[in-house]
């Protein structure tokens, strides 16, 4: 009995070990997972940072970015307004078959629901503490679409789009609960905190940082308007310009942070927003660079954006791809780097090949719809770029050799005309919530 009780103690000693390496081995495989940031501007043009071009706002740190990384002239923000591109950012489909294709409308079309799959909830599946921080727009309290009921761990910021207008509001929401905020107290530096809070917090096991920063949509009254204040600008372009160099300073402070904390080399770091510019200081800043339009234009200087990758070690450094994708790509993306399987049926194709020099499977075509200046549609296919501001109107040009936009050569190519023709039918679903007759009336 004596020997069978060592035995057995032994073997239980034994199994306990062998579990304990298996739990230490299963903490391993599981922090070689990769941290994921994604860091959203709100209403950036192309050119608004040093490295797309721009010349006068300082962003030392963000052209940083793009020497450590890749920056990607080709990338295509998910709408040309808010809540849409952000519905394809987090759940891997264009406007054409989303469910939030517009700003505002009936509450159905402008909530996720409980079945919507999103990259906050692939995430979490596979063992990543999730963070959004900043502006969500998705869905507000107490609906099906509120952060904590679409994947995310932790949250903070503004839920209501038109909410995260007001940098100085007196609440913001942690969790889904309303916390009163200070007065005198400019938003966008609790964000900016609040980021390295989490990181800091959630650093020894893999996260996934969704900061979704409201810099620089209006209202432009930041704290000052350094470093522009002797700058023989108009007031509102001063501080606009303050609102991104301030944004630049934090994402500096983001990195430091992860270099402190031994993260550069397991962290992938996305550096982008969520459509083009504001109308206010474009012009003076060139925010477009040699793209045509703005903010609501689906020409590309409304949907083409800045977008860097760093991941040292990976993603190659100081250099410049031209491969074409978009924000609904994020999902399948983020899944593939984490060892996931992303949702059925996406329009999204995962870009970690093209991060990593492999070959990569590229799109047939991107495709956008638009409903605030009656129903609108693009699409990119290859090099050719397909606009409908009106019904049957077909604008075509060739962005090899026309990126700006400018010669319509519709006249000329009746063949690829036809075949867009039929493409605007099928790349989309129809929405009750977002029919084709709907138009919004107010801007």
């Amino acid at each position: 009995m004596k020997a069978f009780q060592r035995i057995t103690s032994s073997s239980v000693f034994a199994a306990l070990l062998f579990c304990g390496f298996l739990v230490s081995k299963s903490s391993a495989e599981a922090k070689q997972k990769p941290n994921i940031i994604f860091i959203l501007a709100d209403d950036l043009g192309y050119a608004d940072v040093g490295c797309y071009g721009q010349k006068l706002i300082k962003t030392p740190n963000i052209d940083q970015l793009a020497k450590q990384g890749t920056r990607f002239t080709q990338c295509y923000a998910g709408s040309t307004v808010c809540a849409p591109s952000r519905c394809a950012l987090m759940t891997g489909y264009h406007t054409g078959h989303g469910r939030i294709r517009g700003n505002g409308n009936k509450p159905e079309g402008s909530v996720l629901q409980p079945g919507d799959v999103t990259v906050a909830k692939i995430l979490k599946q596979s063992g990543y503490t999730t963070g959004l921080i900043g502006k969500w727009g998705l869905g507000n309290e107490n609906t099906p679409g509120e952060p904590k009921r679409q994947g995310f761990d932790y949250s903070f910021g503004y839920l209501d789009q038109v909410h995260a207008h007001t940098y100085w509001t007196d609440h913001l929401f942690r969790n889904g609960e309303r916390v009163a905020i200070p007065p005198k107290t400019y938003s966008h530096e609790l964000f900016a905190q609040e980021a390295l809070d989490f990181v800091k917090r959630e650093h020894e096991k893999p996260f996934f940082l969704y900061l979704a920063f409201t810099i620089p949509h209006q209202k432009f009254d930041p704290p000052t308007d350094a470093p522009y204040s002797n700058a023989k600008w108009p007031q509102l372009e001063k501080n606009i310009a303050a609102m991104v160099t301030r944004m630049d300073n934090d994402i500096g402070k983001l990195m430091s942070l992860l270099q402190e904390l031994n993260l550069e080399n397991d962290t992938i770091v996305f550096f982008t927003s969520d459509n083009g510019p504001r109308e206010q200081g474009a012009k003076l800043f060139n925010s477009s660079g040699p793209l045509r339009g703005i903010k609501r234009d689906l020409y590309d200087g409304g949907i083409r954006e800045p977008m860097i990758v760093r991941w040292p070690g990976k993603v190659k450094p100081n250099a410049t791809s031209e491969q074409i994708w978009a924000f609904w790509d994020f999902l399948p993306t983020a899944a593939e780097i984490a060892g996931a399987t992303p949702s059925p049926n996406i329009d999204g194709i995962s870009m970690l090949p093209a991060f990593l020099g492999k070959p990569q499977k590229n799109h047939d075509l991107l495709y956008w719809e638009f409903f605030e200046r009656g129903f609108q549609q693009a699409i990119r296919m290859g090099d050719w770029k397909a606009v409908q501001l009106t019904p049957g109107k077909i604008e075509l040009y060739d962005l090899k050799t026309d990126p700006g936009e400018q010669q319509n050569v519709a006249d000329r190519n009746p063949d690829i005309i036809e075949k867009i023709q039929t493409l605007f039918k099928k790349a989309r679903t129809e929405s009750k919530e977002w029919p084709v007759s709907f138009q919004k009336q107010k801007k």
